[in-house]
């Protein structure tokens, strides 16, 4: 970022954002009209349960099981996943929220419990119909549908807990 100098009474020293119009403090933290702007994060974990088979339309059966092993059983197994939604934004002044906690929750319902918790992800949800349902997939599943659920620019991350070994985490890239 660049930054023009600016100098300000007191010891502090404040820089012009010109890419958001505002003063920037040492901290990074904006200041508009006299206040400072804090960003924040906020996340919320979610348990669901769902079983799935690994396998892709794209590889022979044979390739399936080369490539997901006993993940590729025609029976399918199944998951406790744990996800983690992270949003991301200013701290409003007047609530000191950066998203009300109960709006999330209820866009978690309907984006991950609702479609997804105690199903089969292959035959249930649309979306895998032809998508390998690996956990990568499954994010970003979740993301877009967040994305579509939640105001612009301010989900930031999905993690999802696949096993306590296994963690998959996308941004949106």
């Amino acid at each position: 970022m660049s930054h023009e100098r600016l100098g300000a009474p007191g010891s502090s020293i404040y820089s012009h954002d010109p890419q958001y119009g505002c003063q920037l403090n040492m901290t990074g933290s904006a200041i508009t009209n006299g206040m400072t702007e804090r960003m924040g994060y906020i996340t919320r974990v979610q348990s669901f349960s769902a079983c799935h088979r690994l396998h892709s339309i794209h590889l022979t059966d044979e390739d399936n099981i080369k490539v997901y092993g006993k993940c590729n059983n025609p029976h399918g197994h199944g998951h406790n996943y744990k996800v983690e939604v992270t949003v991301r934004g200013k701290i409003d002044h007047t609530t000191g929220m950066i998203m009300n906690l109960t709006d999330l929750k209820r866009c978690i319902e309907e984006v991950i419990m609702i479609p997804l918790d105690h199903k089969n992800l292959d035959k249930d949800v649309p979306y895998f119909a032809n998508t390998a349902s690996t956990t990568e997939n499954l994010a970003v599943y979740i993301w877009n549908n967040m994305m579509k659920a939640i105001a612009p620019n301010v989900l930031y991350e999905i993690k999802i807990h696949e096993t306590d070994k296994n963690i998959v985490t996308y941004r949106g890239e």
